[in-house]
């Protein structure tokens, strides 16, 4: 997934989408009881908050707190641990007969039952619906004719989708793909209440979900306002009143906020503040790791970055960024500089392969600067690094990396930056393809599993191969490993797809990235899981 003003929340007549409840909000506070709301740190997400369509980190976060899916991620260890399903069975690892638990409902009082799931999903899948995660259905059988490469849809529904009862459906893959289960837990999976397809224009400007919060109010470019639904059915309920999630487009002003008491919760400590947080907030400050890497993607869609010479620049590039000094000094080792292109939160089993980099993520000037000049030199003669320049501390790090480019080269220009105002912008900026250079392309992970930080990013296609790479030995490898029954060997095929990543220099490593938070003193049990989201159903207000 990728990743992402001090406001005062902002008068009912300036309200725009969602301000069909009474003008809400409110501080913190709350006296203990369950009732207090957290006020938390965020920033507007790129799209409606469609689970199919969203495939960013700030819309993801209000997704995970609207719904529940077949699969949940435990927010300890990441392991994908049955939420609404009873039984997921399968022989072969293509045919799956699901069974959904009874008793779920929506927060409009719909029930929850299979046909929720299957609508959702053949929604999703639907080309002509031009959802950003439909490829995520696109190992179900029938994905082609819904979801064609070219031309129109010669179907409407997912062949592979079964509706059997009430409370069960079954699941046909077009190939073995023994982890899918595994995926569920992923928003994308979440069921939809009829609502959204009878009135779509009204679901949209008021999401209905079926997990511990909904939305009561939001105004674009200042606050979402979520409130703890009271007849959530799950066991995770809400321990506060709700979050009232305000909007920033600076976070060393939402960091601000934090330590003078507006704020409850900052889950991106900017770089600028990472040596005073000690100080500031004491214990009320979370490093930990994440299953989050930050790299440098290129857009191949452009002639100049797609020559057959090239991979030779992106290797050059990649051996002038002293990864080691920018993360030590920008970062205050809340970094670590990276040697493959997944993370270590996968660990060993899991297909983490520490130093699959090898040289080529070492830094060498005089090894860059010739791998440079072999490759045809930089296009245009200068290369501009996008990013967003509203969260994240980006301008710092681009700068740091820019000027170990420029060292390198011995050419103060070779490198400058390119801001882009707010992500929702540097987003649609990429999805319409109109970079011309390298850009940031930070990867949270949607679940723990090597596929995700490969396929969904470099296999020809993929939903979030920004890049548009595309490699017929690194699909292949990928086809074969989804094929793969055993585990051990799935993942093994996986790190193959990962050397073929690897030797293409198909985006530049730059470092893992640890979860950061501080909070306030008005709450407790703040946690972030291993995707870096804090636990906002956890989190108790004094």
């Amino acid at each position: 997934m990728r990743g992402a003003t001090h406001a005062k929340w902002a008068a009912c007549a300036v309200a725009v989408a969602l301000s069909a409840s009474a003008c809400g909000g409110g501080g913190g506070g709350g006296g203990g009881n369950g009732s207090g709301i957290v006020r938390s740190s965020w920033g507007d997400p790129q799209n409606p908050l469609e689970p199919s369509n969203t495939n960013e980190v700030q819309g993801g976060k209000v997704l995970d707190m609207l719904f529940r899916g077949l699969k949940r991620y435990n927010p300890k260890t990441g392991a994908a641990e049955n939420m609404l399903a009873d039984k997921i069975d399968t022989k072969d690892s293509v045919n799956f007969t699901i069974t959904v638990k009874d008793g779920w409902k929506f927060s409009n009082g719909e029930k929850v039952t299979a046909q929720s799931f299957v609508d959702a999903w053949n929604y999703g899948a639907n080309l002509k619906h031009n959802q950003k995660n439909a490829y995520f259905f696109g190992q179900i059988e029938g994905y082609t004719k819904v979801h064609p490469d070219t031309g129109t849809p010669s179907a409407t529904n997912l062949s592979g989708l079964k509706v059997t009862g009430p409370l069960t459906f079954s699941v046909k893959l077009s190939q073995k793909f023994s982890l899918w289960p595994d995926t569920l837990g992923y928003a994308a999976f979440s069921p939809l209440p009829k609502a959204f397809f009878t009135n779509h224009s009204a679901w949209v400007s008021k999401p209905i979900g079926n997990g511990p919060y909904t939305i009561h109010s939001y105004t674009k470019g200042s606050q979402m306002s979520l409130r703890k639904w009271d007849q959530y059915p799950g066991t995770d309920k809400a321990q506060n009143g709700g979050v009232d999630l305000k909007v920033y487009t600076d976070n060393n002003t939402a960091y601000t906020d934090l330590t003078a008491g507006n704020l409850d919760l900052v889950d991106d400590v900017p770089a600028a503040q990472l040596k005073n947080v000690s100080a500031d907030l004491g214990g009320r400050y979370i490093n930990t790791p994440a299953g989050i890497i930050q790299t440098l993607a290129f857009p191949f869609y452009d002639p100049a970055w797609n020559k057959p010479d090239s991979y030779k620049v992106r290797k050059g590039l990649s051996m002038a960024i002293n990864r080691k000094q920018i993360t030590e000094t920008i970062f205050q080792k809340t970094r670590t500089p990276a040697t493959d292109w997944t993370s270590p939160v996968l660990g060993k089993d899991g297909g983490f392969q520490d130093g699959l980099c090898g040289s080529s993520c070492e830094y060498n000037p005089s090894e860059a600067k010739k791998l440079v000049k072999q490759g045809g030199g930089l296009p245009g003669g200068q290369v501009k690094i996008g990013y967003n320049a509203d969260t994240g501390s980006h301008k710092e790090w681009v700068d740091a990396v820019c000027n170990s480019i420029n060292n390198a080269l011995g050419n103060d220009r070779a490198c400058v930056g390119l801001p882009t105002g707010t992500f929702a912008d540097f987003r649609n900026k990429i999805t319409q393809k109109k970079m011309s250079s390298p850009f940031r392309a930070g990867w949270q992970m949607d679940y723990p599993l090597i596929q995700n930080f490969l396929q969904p990013l470099y296999y020809t296609n993929a939903s979030s191969n920004d890049g548009h790479w595309s490699n017929k030995q690194f699909d292949k490898l990928v086809n074969q490993a989804n094929a793969e029954s055993n585990k051990t060997k799935a993942v093994k095929l996986f790190q193959q797809a990962e050397g073929v990543v690897r030797d293409n220099m198909a985006a530049i490593p730059l470092w893992y990235q640890n979860g950061s938070a501080g909070y306030s003193d008005n709450v407790t049990n703040v946690t972030l899981n291993p995707f870096s989201v804090p636990v906002y159903n956890q989190i108790k207000v004094k």
